[in-house]
């Protein structure tokens, strides 16, 4: 498994070769998939509005949730707050909307430039507890990354 040093640079590398935000993140829900395999589900949601969050690539299973609201679910909450969400236990919060029966944990980070909130990274695990501080800290650079090519 790679470092997270190697996936940002990577990453990085990605970034300045994609021909648009589409491309690039289309190749980075692979990528993430791939390096972190206990990423059961890697997404993008992009702001449509100043209230909704519309689903954009995504590696895994078809989700039912294309459209979130700012007031409902864990993405909906990260994005209304700007801060990042780790939840370990998915069964155990009363904000999540399943996406699958398999699902156990999700982290959710927002893409954000000059403080307004653009989109998200959403990330399921079939795992409890698969989300460490490193996985947020790789992601929230991801996220910068992404951020610029919005």
């Amino acid at each position: 498994m790679k470092t997270c040093n190697e996936i940002v640079a990577q990453v990085r590398h990605r970034a300045a070769r994609a021909s648009g935000s589409r491309e690039l993140m289309e190749d980075l829900v692979r990528l993430l998939a791939t390096e972190r395999p206990y990423y059961s589900w890697t997404g993008f949601y992009l702001m449509e509005g100043a209230d909704t969050l519309v689903l954009g690539p995504y590696h895994g299973k078809p989700s039912p949730h294309t459209r979130i609201p700012l007031n409902q679910g864990i993405c909906g909450a990260a994005a209304s707050t700007g801060e990042s969400l780790i939840v370990d236990d998915v069964r155990a919060d009363p904000r999540y909307l399943a996406c699958s029966l398999e699902s156990r944990s999700e982290i959710v980070v927002p893409i954000k430039r000059d403080g307004k909130v653009l989109g998200e990274i959403d990330i399921d695990s079939d795992r409890p507890a698969a989300f460490s501080d490193d996985d947020r800290r790789l992601l929230e650079e991801i996220a910068a990354i992404v951020a610029a090519r919005l």
